[in-house]
């Protein structure tokens, strides 16, 4: 049987269990042994941590609902814990008292009335009419018999029977026959003592008291089964409570997440659209609540976006109406001055040497700057229409290696240009659109790379790749990242060149309506590289009358 600590109570030495319904095993007296019970408690907590750690909460729904089922948990079982303490400790007190009031009585009314020194018989008849009295419990006692042997008389009859005197913990029967010192404090000699025990899976209670002047000891065993079990239904009452709560809070969670969360998934679903360019998206707004002044606050950064977009819509339309026009203004003059440099540059190639020699610089800088005035207004006709989304595709099945070849023949570029390109690699695209690209990479490779400009062309899955290559010091890393943007020249000190700035800007906007994309890189052997890549097919691009160009940047 397994003993616990002593305490005073009721003007009586008693011994009390903190735990009668622990673990089931028995021990040596008056020890009770707990390393089974810690060696549990660290497992269940290693479990804790391991399945603690695999957790990776990302839901705010998820995470409220943890939250509510915890502190109802919490709560819960701290309730259900309290309750059961309290009523276990009423339930045992009440029955332990009663036991001993009922043991004490007969102790006094039985074994007080024996001789000094009593027969085993004696012993035995006392002992079986204390066990038949109301609390029903096993009775042994011990007296001192006439030749100073030690007689023992118990209860046979009683539902407790085989009580021997090694049922009763060691502790117990030196604290029962010990004599106490008589004080102010101390009346008695002998004092009644009790232990709860454990023996198996049932827990008893044990009392032993001796009677004063010189009157047998007694010992009682009172089996607190009913009890336990009264208490096991209890717990088991109180974990389906707990249940039932830890249920009802995850409902009411969810219900309380979905409340939340409902307009907060109403904010992100109109974030999502005002981020796909539906400007007039805008939230209902109910309630006086945080949620409510954060949807305010998104309609009216959304209004404020809004009207903002618009303003630079209209300033943007503006801007390339204006080009548009001024282009078109200015194509009706430079046609007129355009033929009448064409007939000075006719006199001045002429042998009979008409033009005056005094003025032939000046006529060839006319004739030269009108030309270059003349492709300027071109390519801001071309930007102008890639930036109102009207550049159309009209596509053929074409010859990569004789589109490459006729471009640099209709340039005068043959000794200049390297082609490595097979013939027969076919590819639906716009040939005066690759025609604009490929003039614009290699007349830029030839005048600020040098010759001779190598191009290839290669099949890579379903794309084209062609890559065109020059012998020059290369492209500065500052100068690199901005070689698309329009109008940018890579020499500040030389503002007026030959070219307008927008040559690679066009070639990528082709490009880009293509469904392809060019790039700019210096070689490791030297030079510059310009990877130029498109779908071998471009028809699945086309699936309006108008197609969209992506707005790039350009040189």
């Amino acid at each position: 049987m397994r003993a616990a600590a002593a305490r005073q109570g009721r003007g009586r030495t008693v011994v009390a269990d903190p735990d009668p319904y622990g673990p089931r095993r028995r021990l040596p007296a008056g020890h009770a042994s707990v390393s089974d019970r810690q060696g549990g408690f660290r497992g269940w907590s290693a479990a804790r941590r391991a399945v603690s750690s695999g957790l990776r909460f990302t839901s705010l729904r998820l995470r409220l609902v943890v939250v509510f089922g915890l502190v109802a948990l919490t709560a819960a079982v701290s309730a259900s814990g309290i309750a059961y303490w309290l009523n276990r400790e009423a339930v045992l007190t009440r029955a332990q008292d009663a036991a001993l009031d009922d043991f004490e009585r007969e102790m006094q009314s039985h074994a007080g009335t024996l001789p000094v020194h009593p027969t085993e018989g004696q012993l035995a008849y006392a002992a079986r009419q204390m066990g038949d009295g109301g609390e029903r419990f096993s009775v042994l006692l011990i007296a001192e018999g006439k030749n100073g042997e030690s007689v023992q008389g118990s209860s046979g009859e009683s539902a407790l029977d085989g009580f021997t005197l090694r049922d009763v913990p060691a502790s117990l029967r030196k604290a029962v026959t010990e004599k106490q010192e008589l004080t102010s404090g101390n009346k008695n000699e002998y004092h009644l003592y009790w232990q709860r025990v454990v023996d198996g899976d049932t827990p008893y209670l044990v009392g032993g008291a001796k009677v004063i002047g010189g009157g047998p000891t007694g010992y009682m065993l009172k089996s607190l089964e009913p009890e336990a079990k009264d208490l096991n239904s209890l717990a088991w009452s109180l974990g389906i409570a707990t249940g039932l709560a830890l249920i009802g809070s995850a409902l009411l969670a969810q219900a309380a997440a979905t409340t939340v969360l409902k307009p907060v998934q109403r904010l992100g679903v109109a974030a999502r659209r005002l981020g796909e360019g539906k400007l007039d998206t805008r939230l209902r707004v109910s309630g006086t609540d945080e949620l409510a002044d954060l949807s305010r606050t998104f309609n009216r950064a959304a209004e404020s976006l809004e009207k903002q977009v618009a303003d630079m819509s209209s300033r943007d339309e503006a801007s390339r109406r204006f080009v548009a026009d001024m282009s078109h203004e200015l194509r009706t003059p430079l046609t007129a001055i355009t033929a009448v440099t064409e007939v000075l540059e006719e006199e001045l190639d002429a042998e009979t040497g008409s033009v005056d020699p005094m003025i032939e610089p000046a006529v060839r800088l006319v004739v030269s700057e009108t030309r270059r005035l003349n492709d300027l207004v071109e390519n801001l006709m071309e930007v102008t229409r890639f930036d109102a989304g009207t550049a159309r595709l009209v596509l053929d099945d074409v010859d990569i290696a004789d589109q490459i070849t006729a471009c640099i023949d209709a340039r005068a570029w043959l000794d200049a240009v390297d082609l490595d390109a097979e013939r027969g690699i076919m590819a639906r695209v716009d040939p005066r659109r690759l025609d604009v690209i490929l003039a614009n990479l290699i007349g830029n490779a030839l005048k600020h790379g040098g010759s001779p400009v190598r191009v290839s062309v290669r099949e890579d899955a379903d794309d084209l790749l062609i890559e065109v290559r020059d012998n020059g010091p290369g492209i500065p890393g500052d100068v690199l990242p901005h070689v698309f943007d329009r109008f940018y020249k890579a020499s500040a000190s030389r503002p007026r060149s030959e070219g307008s700035g927008l040559g690679l800007s066009i070639a990528l906007e082709n490009a880009h309506i293509h469904g392809g994309e060019i790039t700019a890189a210096n070689s490791p052997t030297g030079g510059a590289v310009f990877a130029l890549r498109l779908p071998r097919d471009t028809s699945p691009l086309i699936t309006e009358d108008q197609p969209k160009a992506t707005e790039g940047n350009g040189v």
